[in-house]
């Protein structure tokens, strides 16, 4: 069976399936142009949708066509977004011939087009990282621990007077006594219609008390009734244990040049996307060092300028006193650290190496170092760490040029296996 595939504008949804097996077919040359679109672009602009260049080559499809006895000819053409049947085709302007302009050329090199596609906010982080995960993440402490808090469940007409809640009984009295009072006020009119042409007088004193009893119901009617009451209602939720918080240190010692801070910046700003589109119950905590350590908020993170000399070791102290009172045991921790590698000495690399295996590594399901560095003598802290470099819970890798982010981010978070 033949497939013709109709290429004009999306018009209520019927090109909607076309698009997606379209994209299925260019989906290796979109996922070879994602380190060029790091390197080159705004990740955070990136992340909201964006266009991807890839090779006209495979793009090509067939056209179909009929001849009929009568010599009539009936064409169907791939690429028409401009006409539908019955429409008149204007002849181009200016003749046959190719419409291209400009100079020839002599050159013997053969090039190829390139071909746009504009991919949605959704389908473009799909590419990112629909293959990445946080390694090891398990329910800690599932048998042992049951978190619930309360919500807000609409409703509810019984429970304690510290729950009322005014605004909605005070509708339901305000819509009670609005209906009862028109069917009274239609009961009375009625009634005083009776009373002026009733002509005894014992109807006439009935009807007179009839009247009054009325118009006091309609002048007394209770302004709130049990009926009315209504009390905010709450739900017992289960909190999800499998949560997890990633800490993000970054070096901004004088040592880290423009280049190394954009390059740090990069790699954050790519992981902070990754978290927050791929975990719901993710947390982050952010922090910089130079000689001093220091918890900062995202905006701090990313835009401060300060700076100063390297020490390494406060960073870490710092992020295991916050692991320790802040998150407890059912919290799966992980850390992600980037630097140049520069040190203010050995003695400071040999701290960061203890810290790492003793206190940091047996309380965490992952650690991650960056060391943004192209000298082709290992850096001291890139030697401390590689002693106990392990790719299941501390993995270590070097990256200078901003197109050596993504392997670098998808060998870090590479889904693995179940074992």
């Amino acid at each position: 069976m033949s497939h013709i595939i109709d290429r004009r504008k999306n018009d209520k949804g019927k090109s909607t399936g076309n698009r997606q097996k379209f994209l299925k077919r260019v989906e290796n040359q979109i996922k070879k142009a994602i380190p060029d679109i790091i390197s080159q672009e705004s990740i955070k602009d990136s992340s909201a949708g964006g266009s991807v260049k890839v090779p006209v080559r495979g793009l090509q499809e067939p056209s179909f066509h009929h001849d009929s006895k009568s010599g009539k000819k009936q064409t169907v053409r791939p690429g028409n977004d401009k006409y539908s049947e019955g429409d008149r085709v204007p002849k181009p302007k200016g003749g046959g011939g190719g419409g291209g302009k400009g100079k020839g050329s002599n050159s013997p090199e053969v090039t190829e087009d390139d071909f746009t596609v504009v991919l949605s906010r959704e389908e473009f982080l799909k590419y990112f990282f629909d293959d990445l995960e946080l390694p090891n993440m398990v329910k800690k402490l599932m048998e042992s621990t049951e978190n619930f808090e309360m919500r807000r469940a609409g409703y509810t007409r019984d429970s304690v007077p510290s729950r009322l809640n005014i605004k909605s009984s005070y509708q339901q009295s305000l819509g009670r006594r609005l209906a009862l009072k028109g069917v009274l006020d239609k009961k009375l009119a009625l009634l005083e219609e009776q009373l002026s042409l009733a002509s005894g007088p014992e109807e006439k004193a009935m009807l007179a008390e009839e009247v009054e009893k009325v118009r006091r119901q309609a002048n007394t009617l209770p302004f709130f009734e049990d009926i009315d009451l209504r009390y905010n209602n709450f739900e017992r939720v289960p909190i999800p244990i499998t949560s997890a918080v990633m800490f993000c240190i970054m070096d901004v010692s004088a040592s880290m040049g423009q280049h190394e801070k954009d390059i740090a910046k990069r790699f954050f700003t790519l992981l902070y996307i990754f978290l927050t589109r791929q975990y719901k119950n993710v947390e982050l905590v952010f922090i910089r060092h130079h000689t001093e350590a220091k918890e900062v908020n995202e905006e701090e993170f990313f835009n401060s300028r300060e700076s100063g000399g390297t020490v390494v070791a406060p960073s870490l102290k710092l992020m295991e006193q916050i692991m320790r009172t802040r998150y407890n045991e059912s919290w799966n921790v992980y850390c992600c650290q980037a630097s140049d590698g520069d040190v203010w000495s050995k003695q400071d690399a040999t701290e960061c190496k203890l810290l790492v295996l003793e206190n940091i590594l047996p309380a965490i399901q992952y650690m991650a170092y960056i060391e943004i560095n192209n000298n082709p003598r290992e850096s001291d802290l890139w030697q401390a760490y590689s002693r106990i470099s392990d790719d299941d819970a501390f993995s270590i890798r070097q990256v200078y040029e901003p197109y050596e982010i993504w392997p670098v981010f998808q060998g870090l978070f590479r889904k693995r296996s179940a074992v």
